[in-house]
């Protein structure tokens, strides 16, 4: 097992060689005769498990030394304990403000310094396992999160004969775009308030509303007529409630839902405001619902479904091109075309048939005159 790591630094030789007879059969001891060589030994790897610094030093004191230890991430986490013959109250609480876990005054007892380093290096040792416990169940929680989410979404889109490949497509496509669009002037403001891990996360609620869409219209393999149409336009506002109560069970406005909901409700917006359901225009439109607009329609043209076969990558473009300036944002219409390899490449590697993969990889496969998008 390897030994716990300590560093003795104090300017009088004798006082080393007295901490190092009493510690060395327990520990790996190095030893500085001053500051400077102090923050290099601090500094390098493998770093000490816990400092011995005396104050009273000629180059740099140890109040110094223990300032710029406690100011560098790569040292800050290191037990200082402080070693020297001021013995007043005002010399040890400037050490403890300093960031030194003790402070030892001269002489001491050895069964007392061995005992408080001991406690000291077991203090660390539950800190850094506390600390690793914490990340790992952030991640755990965060894991949860995201395949609850997935999970919700994919029950949605299993209702609607589609697979889980529309909802990991669309949301790749979301977040390669935000990346892109992160410093343009316009979408910057936005993009730093919401980080692009939550429009990830959020990205695959956009039609968690079409669990509320009766079966005879949400599978109909055949052209809705204007009153079936009318009811599967709701599924937008079925999103935004449920999400929106969900969101109120956690108090939280700034949690990923709310960004959820934003999407849900507003991705068949257009540009030109002859979207759906409010009909709001421009800049009026969340961003988020308007990448999410481009990312969802690109994807229903290039997938197969039962009432239509894929079309080419090359095809959709056009159809995505043309709609800049009317149904899609025509700055994030622009950056789309800038990723289009890119968006290529996701819808390759994510495609749920092989007919949809093939039309992607050679547009000799696809079938004719499928320019057909469901509502």
């Amino acid at each position: 097992m390897t030994r716990q790591r300590l560093l003795i630094v104090d300017d009088t030789p004798a006082n080393i060689l007295i901490l190092k007879d009493i510690l060395e059969d327990d520990y790996a001891i190095s030893a500085a005769t001053n500051g400077t060589d102090a923050l290099r030994l601090a500094a390098k790897a493998p770093k000490p498990d816990l400092i011995l610094l005396d104050i009273i030093m000629g180059d740099i004191n140890g109040y110094e030394v223990c300032r710029q230890l406690k100011a560098d991430p790569e040292t800050t986490n290191i037990p200082i304990l402080f070693v020297t013959t001021l013995s007043d109250i005002q010399a040890e609480t400037k050490g403890l403000k300093l960031g030194a876990v003790d402070y030892i005054t001269k002489p001491f007892s050895p069964p007392i310094i061995k005992a408080r380093i001991s406690n000291h290096l077991k203090l660390k040792h539950y800190q850094d396992n506390l600390e690793q416990l914490v990340d790992e169940r952030t991640q755990e929680i965060s894991l949860t999160q995201s395949v609850t989410i997935f999970s919700m979404a994919c029950l949605a889109e299993m209702r609607d004969n589609e697979l889980g490949g529309h909802i990991r497509r669309t949301q790749l496509y979301v977040k390669l775009l935000a990346e892109q669009l992160r410093d343009h002037p316009l979408y910057k403001p936005y993009l730093s308030d919401i980080p692009v891990d939550i429009l990830h996360a959020s990205a695959p609620l956009h039609d968690i509303g079409k669990i509320g869409i009766p079966d005879h219209i949400l599978l109909k393999p055949g052209r809705l007529t204007d009153e079936e149409f009318a009811i599967m336009k709701l599924h937008t506002v079925y999103g935004k409630e449920t999400l929106q109560r969900a969101e109120s069970m956690l108090n939280s406005h700034n949690s990923f839902l709310r960004l959820a909901r934003e999407i849900a409700h507003s991705h068949h917006e257009w540009w030109n405001g002859k979207g759906y359901p409010q009909g709001i225009s421009g800049s009026a439109i969340p961003v988020a619902g308007r990448l999410m607009a481009l990312a969802d329609v690109y994807d229903a043209l290039i997938s197969k479904r039962v009432y239509k076969d894929p079309i080419s990558h090359s095809d959709a473009l056009g159809i995505v091109r043309e709609g800049a300036g009317k149904q899609f944002d025509p700055e994030i219409t622009a950056a789309f075309m800038d990723l289009e390899e890119e968006i290529r490449t996701i819808a390759i590697t994510h495609a749920d048939f092989e007919e949809e993969r093939q039309c992607l990889l050679d547009e000799t496969m696809c079938g004719f005159d499928q320019r057909k998008v469901a509502p």
